[in-house]
């Protein structure tokens, strides 16, 4: 769909031109541009600058190969990546996500959503985003531990504490990050932040596992606030069951919420008396064991093969925190239906763009995943702070700047939309308020940025 602009426009057709077969990148770079007209129509430096043309292409693009020795003495070998992006207000900071998916059209998109989210937080953080079609699933922790070496040792020479700080994403929790950071110490001989999500003992911040999740929902009572609703007394829906959603349901639970739907990427379980995030965390950080292993000590619950049919539970609030393109347009005309308040995203687009539309058209709330879900690297940065000043503080310290960042965030999108003539429309003012503060630092570095 053209873009209404002609700037803008060339930008994205010379993009879908170079790059036909990145899907979730293409989708990624339109949803922002297709945002930007009023912005761009006001300053003409942006054009003059061609400061989108720069913007849609990552500063550095790291492809790797990754061998490692399986329990059976087999050499097996991976694809990593690391997408540079953009460094106009700080190192590039984003996670490092494992799975078998995992291209260089998932990273790109990953890494320039990162972009605008890293400067939504307020906080001096560039955008990046690496991983690999490695997948921990069904592997022995000498297979990950070996994996994680490997990637590392190639990975090392490419970042810094001050150059590009990697965190977690699918696939890659605290086991993960503290193999590749023993790695990085072993190579380097130095003992600096340069991965975030480390363990308590070694520079972890406390609160940074319930970031994301806790994050999500301060953004989505924060909006539902100002539109005169809160979780109190609502029926929640989330997909996934990591980290994102278990903390999501423990934040949503304390804030009057009652979660009655969770999944995995197997199927979905329904417990209309409230979904215990503590028995969700037993199965999965614990057992490692699949969602279903819920009716083992909730006989009543419902479980339901198949994850696509959790939009059809009934909710007045929708937080996906699953993957990428979770709802559809079906989806979401099913969530509309259910006389939904809003969906608000925990997860990095899981919203296709027909399925925004839907949202949007039907007058729900919505919030994109680069403003809801920037709570988890916002925690990160606060991660290098505390590891910058040899610090440690307390899990409330670290809840509370949580908190206001991601009230903050809200407020900053929310202005940016009334101030181009989209009142209300958080997800333009997300786009509108990343890009100006990257923009800005752009125009102000020269053309070399």
């Amino acid at each position: 769909m053209a873009i209404n602009n002609a700037y803008l426009n060339s930008v994205y057709e010379d993009l879908a031109a170079r790059y036909p077969e990145q899907a979730e990148f293409l989708e990624a770079v339109h949803e922002v541009l297709e945002t930007l007209s009023p912005v761009v129509d006001a300053d003409p430096r942006y054009e003059q600058q061609n400061i989108i043309g720069r913007m849609v292409e990552p500063e550095r693009t790291i492809l790797f190969r990754v061998p490692w020795v399986d329990d059976q003495g087999k050499v097996q070998v991976n694809r990593g990546y690391r997408v540079q992006f953009n460094s106009a207000i700080g190192p590039y900071k984003g996670g490092l996500r494992f799975r078998n998916n995992v291209n260089l059209s998932i990273i790109k998109f990953l890494g320039f959503e990162q972009i605008f989210k890293n400067a939504l937080t307020t906080l001096p953080m560039g955008g990046g985003k690496g991983g690999s079609d490695f997948d921990p699933k069904g592997k022995s922790d000498g297979e990950i531990m070996r994996f994680c070496q490997s990637f590392m040792t190639e990975l090392r020479k490419h970042i810094g504490p001050d150059t590009d700080v990697p965190a977690g994403d699918i696939g890659v929790g605290g086991r993960e990050i503290g193999y590749m950071y023993g790695q990085y110490k072993r190579l380097t001989n130095t003992h600096v932040g340069v991965l975030t999500g480390k363990g308590l003992t070694f520079g972890g911040s406390l609160a940074r596992t319930e970031a994301t999740g806790f994050g999500l929902c301060y953004f989505a009572d924060a909006y539902m606030k100002a539109n005169g609703k809160s979780f109190e007394g609502k029926s929640v829906v989330v997909s996934g069951s990591g980290n994102v959603a278990t903390y999501a349901n423990q934040k949503a639970t304390q804030l009057g919420g009652k979660v009655i739907a969770m999944s995995d990427s197997n199927g979905y379980i329904v417990d209309e008396n409230g979904i215990d995030f503590k028995v969700i965390k037993e199965i999965k950080e614990v057992k490692r064991a699949r969602i279903k292993t819920y009716l083992d000590y909730v006989p009543t619950a419902k479980y339901v093969e198949g994850c696509a049919g959790i939009w059809n539970v009934k909710a007045d609030i929708y937080l996906p925190c699953a993957t990428q393109n979770e709802i559809d347009e079906a989806s979401a005309k099913t969530i509309v239906a259910n006389g939904a308040i809003g969906v608000f995203e925990g997860s990095n687009m899981p919203c296709t763009p027909e399925a925004i539309e839907v949202i949007k058209s039907a007058g729900l709330l919505y919030s994109p995943g680069k403003a809801s879900n920037a709570g988890g690297v916002a925690t990160s940065g606060l991660e290098m702070s505390q590891n910058s000043e040899r610090l440690s503080w307390s899990f409330d310290e670290v809840d509370a700047k949580l908190k206001g960042i991601m009230e903050t965030i809200y407020a900053d999108c929310a202005a940016a939309a009334e101030r181009f003539g989209k009142p209300g429309d958080i997800q333009a003012g997300a786009n509108i308020a990343g890009f100006l503060k990257v923009a800005e630092a752009m125009l102000a570095q020269g053309v070399a940025y």
